[in-house]
């Protein structure tokens, strides 16, 4: 969970002006950078914040627990993103095996040298939109688990009631959407250098292929400690399988780091509106 979200919910505790100003600048930075994440739209992103953030007023005195606050903001800045872009519909499942290296791209994944990426070196060239066009190339109900649990920071359970499925959906969908940036990555760095890589139709060894079916819940300690044993055994073993699981480990490690959301001049007079009219609320709740 965002660090920001613990310190809006104390700063409301507090109740005084200056605190509850700053509490909303927080959640409307948060929503708004969610909403920019999910929909791709900065109009769309700031329309969504403001009614999310307006709706929340009256329930914000009530939401005493971060983890409240985070289901209620989440799940309702999810349902205006979605009604917003029409165009979001829900797509077919990804199959797995559509999402790992073959042995053509596991082979350049062993030359490569980590210290001399050349996604790095574009990202910082491009302060980092391809890697947030990465992101909005996936099908809806993949990226918004990876924003929700690598972006914002929410836990897998918390995920699953946000959005209304069950948590070992979360974590298959997860690892499908850590898949597809990291490959979507690697389509746009071809498109940017213009050096498209000739790929072969050939899968990697069985056993590589079942460790990559597991690899975000091992890289988030979530394997069961025989089966984290099994893979440990593996992976030291395969260097091809070393080489992947740090390629994929980078494209999580930037979607975590990824932010995208600019000052904007317009969001201080929101802010002041939405200090003044949770104030009155507060105040006419209190006078009952």
């Amino acid at each position: 969970m965002r660090s920001e979200l613990k310190e809006a919910v104390a700063l409301l505790r507090r109740g005084d002006e200056p605190a509850v100003h700053h509490a909303l600048e927080l959640l409307q930075r948060t929503v708004l950078s969610f909403g920019i994440k999910v929909c791709g739209h900065r109009e769309d992103a700031e329309d969504t914040a403001q009614e999310v953030l307006f709706r929340a007023l009256p329930h914000l005195a009530k939401l005493e627990d971060p983890q409240a606050l985070s289901a209620w903001l989440y799940t309702a800045a999810k349902n205006r993103c979605w009604q917003t872009r029409r165009t979001m519909t829900y797509q077919k499942t990804v199959a797995l095996d559509q999402l790992l290296p073959d042995e053509t791209e596991l082979a350049a994944l062993l030359l490569a040298d980590p210290a001399a990426s050349p996604e790095d070196e574009a990202l910082r060239g491009q302060g980092h939109r391809m890697l947030h066009n990465a992101v909005l190339a996936l099908p809806p109900q993949y990226r918004i688990v990876l924003v929700l649990h690598d972006m914002e920071e929410l836990d897998t359970d918390l995920v699953a009631k946000i959005l209304s499925i069950r948590p070992g959906t979360v974590r298959v969908r997860l690892h499908r959407a850590r898949l597809l940036v990291r490959q979507e990555m690697a389509k746009l760095l071809e498109r940017t250098t213009a050096k498209p890589r000739r790929r072969k139709a050939v899968k990697p060894p069985t056993q590589c292929r079942e460790i990559f079916a597991d690899l975000s819940e091992y890289l988030d300690g979530k394997l069961n400690p025989e089966s984290c044993e099994r893979m440990r055994e593996h992976i030291e073993a395969c260097p091809a399988c070393v080489a992947f699981i740090q390629d994929l480990k980078r494209a999580i490690d930037r979607c975590r780091a990824l932010e995208v959301c600019p000052d904007d001049e317009a969001r201080p007079i929101l802010r002041r509106l939405l200090t003044k009219e949770y104030l009155r609320l507060k105040n006419s709740s209190v006078n009952l």
